[in-house]
């Protein structure tokens, strides 16, 4: 199995990116494939170009998304991680989506609207915000991100949404050992959806 660890943070030492490095940890410790696409210092440009949006004539797939799909092509795993700005996914993870996960690779035309190419592979999503979760649930923003967001992705590209871990109070000052636990839960999370996936020696 082969998991595309997808992480949004500028900084290389954030919160976000070591979740995303726990992620890719216990999934390789399955003895599964994990490849981290750290958008920020990949530079990956958000921008969806005129020429990329699909019209009656056809649209044009840019290098830099071509190459993206190219390593996503295999992926049996989406794994999203990102902090909440303004309660939704930074501006580069939601163009990656626009421009990777676009027609041609999540969906084409088909009789009607469209049909989705990604069945049977996963979605699952680890966030994080300042705000307390109690608050974010409360407040409904949950319930509205994974609405519009996780579950319209899924349902267009034809995935199946595993789950979505989300972690409040995320503010400086952490303690190790209270980051320590959080990373053990990613991973014990990871173990948990996919250890049956595991490969096994015959």
């Amino acid at each position: 199995m082969k998991h595309a660890v997808i992480f949004a943070h500028p900084k290389a030492d954030s919160f976000t990116a070591a979740v995303a490095q726990a992620y890719a940890e216990a999934a390789r410790g399955l003895g599964h494939e994990a490849v981290i696409r750290d958008l920020y210092r990949m530079g990956f440009d958000p921008c969806l170009k005129a020429e990329e949006i699909p019209t009656p004539e056809g649209f044009n797939v840019a290098a830099d998304v071509a190459a993206e799909r190219a390593v996503l092509d295999d992926a049996d795993v989406f794994a999203f991680v990102y902090p909440f700005w303004f309660n939704a996914p930074p501006a580069i993870l939601k163009g990656y989506v626009d421009r990777v996960f676009g027609m041609g690779f999540g969906f084409e035309p088909a009789a009607g609207g469209t049909q989705a190419l990604l069945d049977g592979r996963r979605l699952i999503s680890f966030t994080s915000s300042g705000a307390p979760e109690d608050w974010v649930r409360d407040t409904g923003a949950m319930a509205a991100l994974n609405t519009l967001f996780d579950n319209h992705l899924a349902g267009v590209c034809g995935l199946t949404v595993v789950d979505h871990i989300h972690v409040g109070g995320i503010v400086p000052g952490l303690t190790p050992e209270w980051m320590a636990q959080i990373l053990e839960n990613v991973r014990a999370t990871v173990r948990r959806c996919f250890a049956e996936a595991t490969p096994t020696l015959t």
